[in-house]
């Protein structure tokens, strides 16, 4: 597990890309996911919008969108996103993605553990 200061320096080094050439929806999912895992999920969401905003047909973007909506405390994005992404996941035929966003969907519907 890498400590505050690699943490913090990783962010730092992504957010840098932003709005560079190496700027895209790549970038900004690893940026959503460095910001998550600190706990930032606001700003982690933020980072999953604008990787969608590249490409809106990324399907762990919108896993991920999700799960970053879920646990700032908004269930409803949460469930907004993951309907969207599961459309996403099943036009593109990645069949993983729909599945694991069908789960979390129940899960907050009330249709499965409420662990995410």
């Amino acid at each position: 597990m890498p400590s505050r200061i690699e943490h913090d320096a990783r962010t730092a080094a992504l957010r840098a890309q932003c709005g560079g050439p190496r700027d895209g929806a790549l970038l900004r999912v690893l940026l959503g996911q460095a910001l998550a895992a600190s706990g930032e999920h606001l700003a982690a969401a933020d980072e999953f919008e604008a990787a969608l905003r590249f490409d809106a047909h990324y399907s762990a973007a919108w896993k991920f969108l999700g799960k970053a909506r879920l646990l700032a405390g908004n269930r409803a994005a949460a469930a907004d996103a993951w309907r969207r992404g599961i459309a996403v996941a099943d036009a593109r035929g990645d069949a993983q993605a729909s599945k694991e966003m069908r789960v979390f969907l129940r899960r907050i519907e009330g249709h499965g553990p409420a662990s995410t």
